[in-house]
């Protein structure tokens, strides 16, 4: 069996990629990859082979057609994958004069909140929210909550959220009264 198998690599190869090089303009490693996958699938399962209704080259080949372009499917659908990903990445991404912004506004709005005595929770909270955080597990962490089951999770960072979004809400307010004296 052994001396069979090496003399089916050694027939065939060499043709399948000479016709995969120049029929699909594959390049050498995909080729390669190709026709190899193609009689090693053979030879694990001879009997996928009808020696009536083809020629054992033709077959090879065939199986090797389809490999290649399964293999191009596969890189077309991970390319399109990787695009995708770095679409989301891009627009998740603040440009570096937007961060400096936010980092500042964010010092001096919680300094503003220091000294209405906010419970350290609190702080946490508002840091990542102004920060630009909207994760729900994130935000849990500050309050404690991290541990809790997610529905539960997600309603109690609502509720804080939405208390201390009113609170800055109603800082802004202040500050623009004390602005017009």
């Amino acid at each position: 069996m052994p001396v069979a198998n090496a003399k089916v690599f050694e027939l065939f190869v060499p043709f399948m990629l000479k016709t995969l090089s120049s029929e699909m303009k594959c390049d050498t490693e995909e080729a390669r990859a190709c026709a190899l996958e193609a009689v090693i699938e053979y030879l694990r399962r001879p009997d996928g082979y009808d020696r009536d209704q083809s020629l054992l080259r033709s077959y090879l080949m065939l199986v090797a057609r389809r490999n290649v372009l399964d293999s191009r499917r596969s890189q077309q659908r991970r390319v399109l994958r990787e695009q995708k990903f770095a679409d989301v990445i891009e627009l998740q991404a603040r440009p570096p004069n937007e961060e400096m912004e936010a980092a500042v506004e964010t010092a001096l709005a919680l300094k503003r909140l220091e000294r209405r005595n906010m419970t350290q929770e609190d702080q946490g909270v508002l840091r990542l929210i102004l920060q630009g955080e909207s994760s729900t597990l994130e935000l849990a962490r500050p309050l404690g909550k991290a541990g809790l089951p997610a529905p539960e999770r997600k309603r109690v960072v609502k509720q804080n959220r939405d208390r201390l979004l009113k609170q800055l809400r109603r800082l802004g307010k202040e500050e623009d009264t004390h602005d017009e004296s």
